[in-house]
């Protein structure tokens, strides 16, 4: 991870995560198959959600694999997983797992999902390459992130930061390929829709990590601008993610 500051962001939200990230239950489900339909974990499958945050896409995992190993740097967030003897918590960050600070309770994975992890990596060519060690032959690694262009109606300070700060999906893609992985990137999108009165909650919220390096006064003002762009009652804009696919040759 970046920093604690990030650990401690999480920590803070973890008990209303699901209230700000769970759009509907269409979104649950759409994000859930989209990373079925990619990673296609079978029954004897052993499977690592890494960033599992409360397990919103473990709980899909674990409908298909035998095992789910949820790692997160944050305590509060592992605390909220479901009970499910499926379901393996591990207090564990991409870098630990990556260089082997942390043991991974099982020796290999046939699927890893990273979903909107690697912009709080230093390094992510280098985690990228750990975690293809930890790839049974024929493995899969699935990344979730957000394009380097966003269409939320952030302010402008925020949108900035969030440019400076994301990953590029074809770097990603190509230190997959570098590192041995026949690798596909392919976009998906869903429709969001708001009342402004909800999102404001969310940004004041700072449901976003990159609004954790704003202070209240920077996110009031925010919000103002907000509002003044965007002055109905309601906000609708696409969420779009670059899905990219890392397979392990079998031989």
């Amino acid at each position: 991870m970046r920093s604690d500051v990030t650990r401690a962001h999480y920590d803070r939200l973890a008990g209303r995560y699901d209230e700000n990230w769970a759009y509907s239950p269409e979104f649950i489900r759409w994000m859930t198959g989209a990373i079925l339909d990619r990673l296609d974990p079978g029954p004897e499958d052993v499977v690592m959600d890494l960033g599992c945050g409360t397990g919103l896409y473990a709980r899909g995992l674990s409908g298909r694999a035998s095992v789910v190993v949820c790692a997160d740097p944050s305590p509060a967030m592992l605390a909220q997983l479901p009970a499910d003897e499926r379901l393996i918590p591990l207090h564990a960050d991409a870098e630990d797992l990556a260089d082997g600070r942390i043991t991974s309770p099982h020796a290999g994975y046939d699927a890893i999902l990273l979903k909107e992890v690697l912009h709080h990596v230093a390094d992510p060519p280098d985690v990228i390459a750990g975690l293809v060690r930890l790839l049974r032959p024929g493995g899969r690694i699935l990344v979730v992130m957000l394009p380097t262009t966003i269409d939320y109606p952030l302010f402008e300070a925020a949108l900035r930061l969030f440019r400076e700060r994301q990953p590029d999906p074809d770097g990603i893609a190509a230190a997959m390929d570098h590192s041995g992985l026949r690798t596909e990137l392919t976009y998906e999108e869903f429709p969001l829709a708001f009342t402004v009165e909800h999102y404001s909650r969310m940004v004041r919220d700072r449901y976003m990590s990159l609004l954790s390096s704003f202070d209240d006064t920077e996110i009031e003002a925010g919000i103002s601008e907000i509002r003044r762009n965007y002055p109905g009652p309601e906000l609708r804009f696409p969420d779009r993610f670059a899905l990219v696919l890392g397979t392990k040759e079998t031989a």
